[in-house]
């Protein structure tokens, strides 16, 4: 791709840069406060998976994300250990 071609787009990307930015630091802020509100019930969730059965509360896997990058994801078990 030539440098001309990339110019108008760049120039867009530049005049948004602080909506892009008021827009990620809203995402931040409102994920933060969600997991803050629903952590009491991410712990009680927590102890019903530790009393239910034995082994770890989360599972952990590595998945493949965009780009082909490798990112480990955790999750509440929802089976019992080794099925």
């Amino acid at each position: 791709m030539q440098k001309e071609e990339v110019k108008p787009y760049w120039d867009l990307l530049e005049k948004q840069k602080a909506a892009l930015f008021g827009k990620r630091l809203f995402d931040i802020v409102v994920s933060a406060l969600i997991l803050l509100i629903l952590s009491p019930l991410f712990l009680l969730l927590a102890l019903a998976v530790k009393l239910d059965s034995r082994g770890p509360v989360f599972y952990r896997q590595v998945r493949v994300g965009r780009y082909g990058q490798d990112f480990k994801i955790f999750k509440f078990r929802t089976m019992v250990q080794d099925a």
